[in-house]
């Protein structure tokens, strides 16, 4: 019953725009729809797939003008019947059709319950449900664009194409152990042997793909440090391509931390902007100081910014202490000035990369987001036929099949009786399916689901 009655929401966001539209699936959709709504014709007589014109009423009293767009079952998103209600977007409106929808009949949908009844229904499967949140919530352009190429079953086809080689593996093991006299398992480990490294290197591309999918998916978490007057705050301005923090030459002028999104390259970046970093007896100061240096260990990307017409000081070799194990991209800032440090001083100081730089010139702009680009890419982000694992569900699952192909490679070795290697096989197989919802638990596809956004 939990799967089938009839459930509904409001499937664009709550505030006021031109169009807010109502989302109903179920078996009873277009009955309860009908009861409200008066047209040319009953939307149980209209085709699949059209819009008809009409008003919403609670009984004599009109709601509003509408448009209701038919789907019926099997083809629609969640394969059973569903009606798309686009009204008028102001809140009272939408809250008033979907009250009447509720005195109806239906039930006020569970966040992502859409996308779970299309994933229960064969419609789709677990991947390609979680890529639709991705969908929705990417904020970049290629962050988008590797949602789509999962939502269209690229990696369906190559998980559905590894539990195929699996299963063919582990029956021929079976078949061979249960019937001995017409297969011949004398060579059989070395011909796995073969098959299971190449299973492992398709996963383990899939794997090594995560550290750039989790950035691509979440953006690279960029922290600006320098001491005060170095031309953190310009930096940001820069980048951000507007006047987003306070510029003066006032020693200690960011006191607190500024946060910014911006794009490079089609990658996003969650820039920090801190207060600058010395010792001070500025109480405020010294809090925005504490707060620069704790934000060091979440970051994915130091730019420590070194004003190069000023020398290096111990504020500058305190910050460098502390963020050697780090990612770091080293500003020559105010290069458009007289400089008095230069790349091949810091070179051969600091084993990191460094570039010349001004935010008045933008002198050294273009060579920071090519570094940034490379850094975390290897110069593959722009490839639109690289396909990014940025679920780390989906990368555990990964993780847990390579262990059990491995273990097959070790059973091999030791030359283990045959049936060790089915049952690490059918391991990798189940791990396998996690990722597809083949073999996913309940309470886990609850919890996934959990985490749409209403409507959807």
């Amino acid at each position: 019953m939990y799967h089938s009655d009839t459930i509904c929401a409001i499937a664009t966001s709550m505030n006021s725009s031109g169009i807010g539209i109502i989302r109903v699936s179920g078996e009873e959709s277009i009955s309860i729809v009908d009861s409200i709504f008066r047209g040319k014709d009953r939307l149980c007589n209209c085709q699949s797939h059209t819009i008809q014109y009409g008003h919403i009423y609670d009984g004599n009293q009109l709601v509003d003008e509408v448009l209701v767009l038919i789907m019926k079952s099997p083809r629609s998103y969640t394969t059973e019947d569903v009606i798309e209600i686009h009204c008028h977007g102001g809140i009272l409106v939408l809250k008033k059709v979907l009250s009447l929808l509720v005195k109806k009949g239906a039930r006020i949908a569970e966040p992502g319950e859409f996308t779970k009844r299309a994933f229960l229904n064969g419609r789709i499967d677990l991947s390609e449900a979680e890529s639709i949140m991705d969908l929705i919530s990417s904020s970049s352009e290629l962050a988008m664009k590797n949602s789509v190429k999962q939502l269209s079953g690229s990696l369906n086809k190559i998980i559905v194409d590894l539990r195929e080689k699996i299963l063919y593996e582990t029956a021929y093991i079976e078949s061979a152990l249960d019937d001995p006299e017409h297969y011949d398992l004398s060579d059989y480990p070395d011909s796995l042997k073969v098959k299971v490294e190449d299973m492992i290197f398709i996963v383990d591309d899939l794997i090594n793909s995560f550290n750039s999918g989790h950035i691509l998916k979440e953006g690279i978490n960029t922290l600006i440090l320098g001491k005060p007057n170095a031309g953190k705050s310009s930096l940001l301005n820069t980048l951000s391509r507007r006047e987003r923090a306070i510029v003066t030459d006032i020693p200690g002028t960011t006191r607190d931390t500024l946060e910014e999104q911006i794009t490079i390259n089609g990658v996003s970046l969650n820039i920090i902007d801190t207060a600058g970093i010395r010792e001070t007896d500025d109480v405020v100061e010294k809090i925005g100081v504490d707060k620069a240096l704790d934000s060091i260990d979440d970051a994915d990307l130091i730019l420590f910014v070194i004003d190069s017409s000023r020398p290096l000081d111990d504020n500058d070799e305190f910050i460098i202490s502390k963020i050697l194990d780090k990612k770091v991209i080293i500003l020559l800032n105010k290069s458009d000035l007289s400089s008095v440090i230069n790349e091949e001083d810091i070179c051969k100081k600091y084993d990191k990369s460094v570039i010349s730089f001004s935010s008045v010139s933008l002198d050294g702009l273009k060579t920071l987001e090519a570094t940034i680009t490379d850094m975390f890419f290897s110069g593959q982000v722009k490839s639109d036929d690289t396909l990014y694992i940025t679920n780390s569900r989906q990368a555990g699952c990964l993780s847990n099949a390579k262990t059990s192909l491995l273990n097959v490679l070790n059973s091999i070795e030791n030359m283990m009786p045959e049936d060790f290697f089915s049952i690490d096989l059918m391991d990798a197989y189940n791990f396998l399916g996690e990722i597809t919802g083949e073999t996913i638990e309940d309470d886990l596809a609850n919890k996934i689901f959990a985490e749409f956004c209403m409507g959807k």
